[in-house]
C-alpha cells in the first residue's frame, strides 16, 4: 500500500501504518479532515487516530502528492471532486467550491480527503451470475446504498463475462467508467483485472460514452456504474434498442423506492431490466438481499440462497456451480 502511504507526511504515515498493521485487507477508507482526528473505516468497525490532527501544511502536502505538484494538470479531476491514484485508489476531496453560472469551476482550500481503498474481490459476482444468464445475458440493475459493494460486483461480473465461465463463451464487454472506479485506469491502463475481452472508456460521461462504445467497439454487453440522470436513461434505452445487453448500478434501498423515482419510471414500466439485484449493508460488502425479475417477483429462492451461500450466516462456496473462473 505504498501508493497510499506516500500521500502522507512522515509522522502521519508512520502513525497510520502502525495503527493499520496487517489489517489492510479489511480497510475501506482513510478520512482526513484538517484539525480533526484521522478516521479509519474497516469492514466491521471505525477507529480513530486521536493523537494526530492534520494541519494546513499537512493538507498542502497531501494535495501536492496527489497532483504531483501540478494542480493545473489535474483540473478536470479536481472539478469532479476526486482523484484516482496508482493502484486504483480513489481520493475524494472537499473544500471551498468556486462556481460559474451554477456549475463547479474548481475546488479550492481543500481541507477534507477521503481515500477509498481499491480492493478487487475476485469471485464477488459468482453467486449472482447464474441469475444473470438465461441463454443470453440479461439486462440487469444492481441496487444498493453506498458501500454495499455495487462497484465490486459489477467489476467482477465484467471480468467473468469477458473471460467466459462454464460453457458460456466470453463476450465483448464495454465499460463506461465515468468516475474511474470500475477499471481504476491510470493513463488509460486499467488497474483492475476486467477480463480478456473488455474495452474501457475512462472518465467519459455515461450518456455520451454508451453511444461512442456502440458505434466504435460493438460490445455485446455494456457496463455502467451508477446511472441516474435523464440523459443516462435515454442513452441506456438507445443501447438496449440497439440489441446490447446493459448491466448497471444505482443508489437505492429497495424496489419500492426505485418505483417512486420519476427518471426510472419509463425503465420500470417497460420492464427493461430482466434482473434487479438488491444489496444490503452488512459488515462485508456484496451481500444480496433479493433478486427480482422484470415482473417484480423475487426469484432468490431459499434453496438457491443456501446453495450459492450469499446468506450472511455462511461463507462463500462456489464449487457447486462454477468452474475455473
Amino acid at each position: 500500500m505504498e501508493e497510499i502511504l506516500r500521500l502522507f507526511p512522515s509522522v502521519m504515515r508512520s502513525a497510520i501504518q502502525k495503527k493499520i498493521g496487517n489489517r489492510w485487507i479489511f480497510l475501506q477508507e482513510i478520512r482526513v479532515r484538517l484539525h480533526q482526528p484521522i478516521e479509519l473505516t474497516f469492514d466491521q468497525n471505525i477507529e480513530w487516530l486521536g493523537e494526530i490532527r492534520p494541519s494546513k501544511s499537512d493538507g498542502t502536502f497531501i494535495v501536492n502528492q496527489l497532483s504531483e505538484f501540478s494542480l493545473y494538470r489535474m483540473a478536470d479531476e479536481l472539478r469532479e471532486g476526486y482523484i484516482t491514484i496508482e493502484g486504483g485508489h480513489r481520493v475524494g476531496i472537499a473544500g471551498k467550491v468556486n462556481t460559474v453560472s451554477g456549475s463547479v469551476k474548481a475546488i479550492q482550500h481543500i481541507t477534507f480527503f477521503n481515500i477509498r481503498i481499491a480492493k478487487q474481490k475476485i469471485g464477488a459476482a459468482l453467486p449472482i451470475l447464474p441469475y444473470l444468464y438465461d441463454k443470453k445475458y440479461l439486462n440487469t440493475l444492481i441496487v444498493g446504498p453506498p458501500q454495499t459493494g455495487k462497484t465490486t460486483i459489477i467489476r467482477d461480473a465484467t471480468r467473468i463475462i469477458s473471460t467466459g465461465w462454464k460453457n458460456v463463451q466470453a463476450k465483448k464487454v464495454g465499460v463506461i467508467d465515468e468516475r474511474s472506479e470500475i477499471a481504476a485506469s491510470i493513463k488509460g491502463i486499467p488497474q483492475h483485472d476486467l477480463g480478456l475481452r473488455t474495452d474501457v472508456l475512462d472518465a467519459c460521461p455515461k450518456a455520451e460514452g454508451m453511444m461512442m462504445m456502440i458505434r466504435s467497439l460493438s460490445p455485446d454487453v455494456l457496463v455502467i456504474d451508477e446511472i441516474g440522470g435523464r440523459k443516462d436513461i435515454e442513452a441506456l434505452l438507445e443501447a438496449i434498442n440497439a440489441g446490447v445487453t446493459v448491466i448497471c448500478s444505482i443508489h437505492g434501498e429497495n424496489l419500492e423506492e426505485l418505483k417512486k423515482r420519476p427518471s426510472l419510471q419509463i425503465l420500470l414500466q417497460q420492464q427493461v431490466f430482466e434482473r434487479i439485484i438488491i444489496l444490503e449493508r452488512y459488515q462485508k460488502p456484496a451481500q444480496v438481499k433479493g433478486i427480482y425479475d422484470q415482473y417484480g417477483i423475487d426469484i432468490l429462492k431459499k434453496s438457491r440462497y443456501q446453495a450459492y451461500e450469499v446468506d450472511r450466516s455462511t461463507s462463500f462456496n462456489f464449487s457447486n456451480n462454477m468452474d475455473g473462473v
